[in-house]
């Protein structure tokens, strides 16, 4: 069992060394790792229905797809939590399935495949060198803080853009939000859940009819290799993985005070995309937005009981990838409004905390609001995203603006 101590100053205490599932569970940490499974389903998810349709697989290819990637995020993030004693949350690469709209029909999917698998064993030696641990050390904290208040930012402006479509479903989450946080704050995001669900059912604009369970039978894909397609999606995969996840994840997980190194992560999260390349799994990689639901004060008081949000994470991705055809069905029945709102709402913690930080550091500070900026704004450029940008931007005003 591995030992993990806090960087000095932040909220942790030294977590002791064996968790005790009996005594650490609690409802807030479970709900947190099931609004994360919730925002991935009904968000970065849709991009595979878009993939899919433009490759006109079938509908028991995607059903593989999503067992593909529901199954690797779920036992990578449950393991690590476990082994951790972190709440590590993985999920898929979202940039790197947008890779595959531009590509499909031009590829096969058993060239996608081959792909998929290179870019798996390349992030596994990045991992295991120790060379991505080396890059994050030397990001300074109000850099970091920066990027991930910028990725998070557009989550909460969105929650209050739905108002404009759905008044009553937004204005009743928020007031609901706001009751609950006051009067049960550490249990305000579950019913804030149930509020907007009454809600939306009330209101009609839920379609929850003919839904029934059916187990998720995964397609074996024989994988093809190319040169072609290890220029145009194995190594893009890599760098959007690594830059445009892998990146911010491990900087929200340091950034709430668990100094795990990226190496054991990176390693698990490479061998689970192996496992599942083969039904049609892309990369699986550390998650950032839906991280940030379970790292925070939401998710537990307690930094070291959190880890439960993580194994919670894990187990709700298992079910969803056992019945991934009707689990799909149901994130999809509810209206986008509401998972907009929510996910605003619940990130709320998470954006103060990274603002508070940004502007904290007073030696960078600048080059910190540079960096929220850089990245809030979603710029793209040369196929990376404002993450990456972000971070570059921002560390290139650290360098000039805070040089001796």
């Amino acid at each position: 069992m591995i030992m993990q101590k806090p960087a000095a100053g932040s909220e942790n205490t030294e977590i002791p060394g064996k968790p005790t599932l009996s005594r650490d569970w609690s409802v807030s940490a479970i709900a947190a790792g099931f609004l994360a499974v919730l925002i991935s389903y009904s968000g970065p998810a849709v991009i595979f229905f878009q993939a899919a349709d433009v490759a006109h697989v079938s509908g028991d290819m995607i059903a593989s797809w999503i067992w593909g990637i529901s199954i690797g995020a779920g036992v990578s993030g449950l393991l690590l939590s476990w082994a951790l004693r972190v709440p590590v949350i993985t999920a898929w690469s979202a940039p790197g399935t947008a890779l595959l709209i531009t590509l499909f029909p031009a590829i096969t999917l058993n060239q996608a495949v081959g792909a998929y698998i290179t870019a798996a064993v390349i992030i596994l030696l990045i991992g295991v060198s120790g060379s991505f641990d080396r890059i994050m050390r030397r990001i300074p904290p109000g850099i970091a803080a920066g990027m991930m208040a910028g990725i998070l930012f557009q989550f909460g402006v969105n929650a209050f853009k739905s108002a404009s479509t759905m008044p009553t479903l937004t204005f009743g989450m928020v007031i609901a939000y706001v009751v609950f946080r006051r009067l049960v704050p550490r249990y305000s995001i579950v019913l804030v859940l149930a509020s907007g669900v009454i809600l939306a059912m009330l209101l009609g604009t839920t379609n929850i009819g003919g839904l029934e369970l059916q187990l998720t039978t995964p397609v074996f894909i024989i994988p093809e290799w190319t040169w072609g397609t290890t220029l145009s999606l194995a190594l893009p995969l890599v760098l959007v993985s690594l830059t445009g996840q892998f990146l911010p994840g491990m900087a929200i997980l340091h950034l709430s005070g668990y100094r795990t190194p990226a190496r054991p992560i990176i390693a698990a999260t490479s061998l689970a995309s192996l496992g599942v390349a083969f039904f049609g799994g892309i990369t699986i990689v550390v998650a950032a937005i839906t991280a940030a639901l379970c790292t925070g004060r939401d998710a537990h008081e307690d930094p070291a009981k959190r880890y439960i949000a993580g194994i919670a994470n894990g187990v709700f991705y298992l079910i969803g990838g056992t019945f991934a055809g009707t689990i799909v069905m149901v994130f999809t029945a509810l209206p986008r409004e509401f998972i907009a709102v929510l996910a605003g709402l619940a990130l709320i913690g998470a954006i103060a905390a990274n603002v508070t930080a940004v502007v904290r550091e007073e030696d960078h500070r600048e080059a910190s609001v540079i960096t929220f900026l850089a990245t809030a704004s979603g710029m793209s450029f040369l196929g990376l995203g404002s993450a990456f940008w972000g971070v570059v931007i921002g560390g290139f005003a650290y360098l000039v603006l805070n040089k001796a």
